[in-house]
Parts: structure tokens; C-alpha cells; sequence
């Protein structure tokens, strides 16, 4: 119990002082802030979700006595919440078996499935980023006021030659998808930490849970149901719109993450796959268009089951080494 306690003090001051670093202003801030979740991620899969819990606790008391609630609030939203119940759904299984004599015999277990961990991340990514969109107003109005007034602060300067008009239409722009991008952002970020938690944790060999396929994830078949309510009401307009917005990106990213599982699978057998892969991740990073392109994949994977084809006519994934 006192290793628990210990982890936990040391994941939750990395934490903190990790979030915390975003007040410098420095460009490496943002990078320690992006990765901010990740020592209580690893303490959550390698000590247990109570490690996790107990940093999120001394984390969020030494942020209130150092700065002010506000900093409190948002650290246990956006940080300390996620990487507690994404831990522990990491580690969470059950007996493959019904038969108690067998379990006893044979133990197996079934852990929860990689699919539905990334509705939770996707849950979480729309928590946190409408979350802050709140912080600029209460109505869809002040919210995109305070995203105009933001994005004037960051291109302003830029676009000293352009004329005003097309200035405006490219500020217009930018705050109709800001929403989502930021969403987008999350998600990858989040869904990022909990890799580089799971790895990290494996190469310690305290990780319980084996390996998943990562080609074999899907996600739960009401998720497509959910995109095309959400979609639908973004045309509602005022805050449940801007909501759906959230909600509809955060879905879309965990289905191009579904759509790179699908192009892993249909690419195993080919010569150059890891060219063509690289190539992919690549343009994804740098130009950001094929994303749409693995968004595409992911559902057309979802409707048609391209993978599960895949495997009938040329047999099941190779074990994960």
C-alpha cells in the first residue's frame, strides 16, 4: 500500500506540474500540457485505478493551493477524470466462462473491449473541449464571439495585407470549425497518452492486461447510430448544434482510428505496406486531408465489414508479438 501512495504522489505531482507548465507561455508548454494525463495513466495500469485516483487527488489540492479553483476544476475534468476511468477500464475483464469449474480449471478472461475504450476517449475529448468552449460564453453567440476574438489575436497580425472583407470570411470559417478541430485535437491527444501509458507500462512488465490487436478493433454498432443523430443535429443551431459538432468530431476521429485498423488489416499481405503506411501517416500529420479519407474507411468498415471479409477469404489476423 505505501508503493501505491508513493506512485500516486509522484504520478500526481508530474501531473500538476506538467499541467501547470501552460502558464509559462512557452512553446514547450504545450507539450508537456498535451501529455499531462500520462503519469496517472501509467499508475492507473501498472499500480491500479486507486493510484490513479490518489494523484488525481494530490494533483488537484497542490493546483488549488498554488493557483485557484478554476485550475482545480479543469485539472480534475480534463486530466485527472480521463486517465482514472480509462485506466481502469484498461484493466477491466471478466471469465471467458460461464462455467465456474472450467474458469477454475482453465482461467481465461475477456478484457474490455479496445472498441469501447474509444468511446469513452471520444466521450471525454467532447467533455473537455465543450467544457472550455463554455468558458468563452453561456450561448452559442458569446461562444463564438470569444473564438472570433481569439483566432483575431493569433492571425491578426498575419493578414495585415488581405482586404477586409475576405478577412472576415476566413475568420467566418475558421470559428465554424474551430469546435471541431479542437475536439479532434483531444481526442488524438488523449487517445495518444493512453498508448504511450500502455506501452510504458508493458515495458515495465507491470502491465496485467496482454497486448490487444489494434487491427481487430471495432467500434459498438450504436456508435454509428449516435454520429448520424449528432450530425443531424448540428443543423439545430445555438449550443446543441456547436454540442453535436463535439460529439460528431470526437465520433468521426475514433472511426479514422478504425479506418487505419482496416488499412493495417488490407495491407498485411502487401509488399510495400510499410512504405504505403508511412506514406499515409505521414500526409495524415503534415496536410491533414487523408484523414478524411481514413474517416471514409472507418465507416465503410462499419457498414460492410471490409476487415471481417478479409479474414474469412484469407484467415484471422496474425498474433500480436
Amino acid at each position: 500500500m505505501i508503493a501505491v501512495v508513493l506512485t500516486a504522489f509522484a504520478a500526481g505531482v508530474a501531473a500538476a506540474l506538467m499541467f501547470a507548465s501552460i502558464v509559462s507561455g512557452a512553446l514547450a508548454s504545450l507539450f508537456l500540457f498535451y501529455l499531462a494525463p500520462l503519469p496517472l495513466m501509467v499508475a492507473a495500469m501498472g499500480w491500479g485505478p486507486i493510484a490513479a485516483l490518489l494523484g488525481g487527488v494530490f494533483a488537484i489540492v497542490g493546483l488549488g493551493a498554488t493557483f485557484s479553483s478554476s485550475y482545480m476544476a479543469a485539472f480534475a475534468l480534463t486530466i485527472a477524470l480521463p486517465a482514472w476511468w480509462l485506466g481502469h477500464l484498461a484493466l477491466l475483464a471478466r471469465p471467458a466462462s460461464n462455467d465456474p469449474q472450467l474458469a477454475a480449471i482453465a482461467p481465461s478472461l475477456d478484457w474490455y473491449p479496445v472498441g469501447r475504450i474509444l468511446i469513452w476517449t471520444a466521450l471525454f475529448a467532447s467533455i473537455t473541449t465543450f467544457g472550455a468552449l463554455l468558458t468563452l460564453g453561456s450561448d452559442a453567440a458569446g461562444i463564438e464571439s470569444g473564438l472570433r476574438r481569439g483566432l483575431e489575436i493569433v492571425i491578426g497580425g498575419r493578414m495585415s495585407g488581405s482586404v477586409q472583407g475576405e478577412r472576415a470570411r476566413v475568420l467566418d470559417l475558421l470559428v465554424s470549425i474551430a469546435p471541431g478541430a479542437a475536439t479532434v485535437i483531444a481526442m488524438v491527444t488523449l487517445t495518444l497518452n493512453l498508448w504511450l501509458a500502455a506501452k510504458i507500462t508493458a515495458m515495465s512488465g507491470r502491465l496485467r492486461r496482454p497486448w490487444p490487436d489494434l487491427r481487430a478493433t471495432v467500434l459498438p454498432p450504436t456508435a454509428l447510430a449516435a454520429l448520424a443523430a449528432m450530425l443531424a443535429l448540428c443543423f439545430a443551431g445555438g449550443l446543441i448544434a456547436i454540442a453535436a459538432q463535439v460529439a460528431a468530431s470526437a465520433l468521426m476521429m475514433a472511426y479514422a482510428m478504425t479506418g487505419f485498423a482496416t488499412l493495417h488489416t488490407v495491407m498485411q499481405s502487401f509488399a510495400g505496406r510499410s512504405f504505403v503506411l508511412g506514406s499515409v501517416y505521414a500526409a495524415t500529420i503534415f496536410i491533414g486531408w487523408p484523414l478524411i479519407g481514413m474517416i471514409g474507411l472507418g465507416l465503410a468498415d462499419a457498414i460492410f465489414g471490409i476487415r471481417q471479409t478479409y479474414w474469412t477469404r484469407r484467415g484471422p489476423p496474425a498474433p500480436v508479438s
